[in-house]
């Protein structure tokens, strides 16, 4: 690379949001750990990461790790909980814990979605192993009846709606997370995201965009793009195309990354950006994706 690619790479990564890490501790082997993880954004330039689980709510381990050093790394880490079998699915104590012990970021399922288990069980879908045995998944359901979603799933709207945190989509089909996403509006929430739309949820853009207008950013995965990854997918084309259909200011990046055998988040961050500049994307643009957009989604400039 030469030194005005890697000029322009620095400063679009000064300053910027991993809304989307997997560091350990979580069943599935992970390379790094929060701290460690704190540390390596910080290296690269980052300000804030989000810690995401797809078992347990990531707000104790964050809120111990600030004892002990965390905030000394400049990194801003989010805590977060994925509403999956692992914390009771769709279950509103275990939001308003993590809410009220500082998690800013709450997801719908994945791993417990109908589609996504569907997926792993009819399609090879590339996905880790736990290290440890866990009870088989369920598939949690959001509707109490055709057309209507249940109780649970307007009191948690509700809660992430009066702490001013983001909704993200989990792994969903794209028409459930839309009609979450439209109950979420009348409810008050303002910040929402949608997840890998091309991954499990597989959205079309025309459905991307209709997230988008209701106020979601959508979120793309670098792990898919990224060759050295076990979750590749696509080539950076298809990342290009999808930011053009829904655009820059609606979009964002996600690393995807902390799995064992995979890149370390902000050498993919480094890589794909490039790759994003080299297709025609200016540096304005790619800095929506990595720093303004997510940065404005959590809220780290108030």
């Amino acid at each position: 690379m030469s030194a005005e690619p890697s000029a322009a790479i620095d400063r679009v990564l000064h300053g910027a949001v991993d809304p989307h890490g997997h560091p350990f501790p979580s069943p599935f082997p992970r390379r790094i750990d929060i701290l460690e993880a704190a540390e390596h954004y910080a290296e690269a330039g980052f300000r804030a990461f989000v810690a995401k689980s797809h078992h347990h709510s990531t707000a104790p381990d964050v809120a111990l790790l600030k004892r002990h050093g965390l905030d000394d790394t400049g990194v801003d880490v989010v805590a977060a909980i994925v509403l999956n079998n692992h914390v009771g699915g769709l279950n509103p104590h275990a939001v308003n814990l993590c809410l009220a012990m500082g998690g800013r970021v709450v997801w719908f399922p994945t791993i417990s979605a109908p589609n996504h288990i569907e997926h792993a069980r009819t399609t090879g879908l590339k996905f880790p192993k736990t290290s440890i045995p866990l009870l088989e998944d369920e598939p949690i359901d959001i509707w109490a009846s055709e057309g209507t979603l249940k109780d649970e799933v307007h009191d948690i709207l509700r809660m992430i709606a009066d702490a001013d945190a983001v909704l993200a989509s989990g792994h969903m089909p794209a028409p459930w997370i839309i009609a979450v996403f439209q109950a979420a509006v009348d409810a008050g929430v303002r910040r929402m995201v949608l997840s890998h739309p091309n991954f499990v949820i597989e959205a079309t853009p025309e459905e991307a965009v209709k997230m988008a207008d209701l106020g979601a950013v959508v979120e793309h995965s670098l792990c898919m793009y990224d060759e050295e990854s076990s979750f590749h997918n696509w080539a950076i084309d298809t990342l290009v195309d999808w930011v053009r259909w829904v655009g820059p200011e609606r979009s964002s990046l996600g690393s995807d990354l902390g799995q064992a055998g995979n890149p370390f988040p902000a050498d993919s961050f480094r890589k794909i950006c490039t790759r994003l500049l080299e297709s025609g994307l200016s540096e304005r643009e790619v800095r929506l994706l990595v720093a303004d957009n997510p940065g404005r989604l959590l809220g780290l400039d108030g």
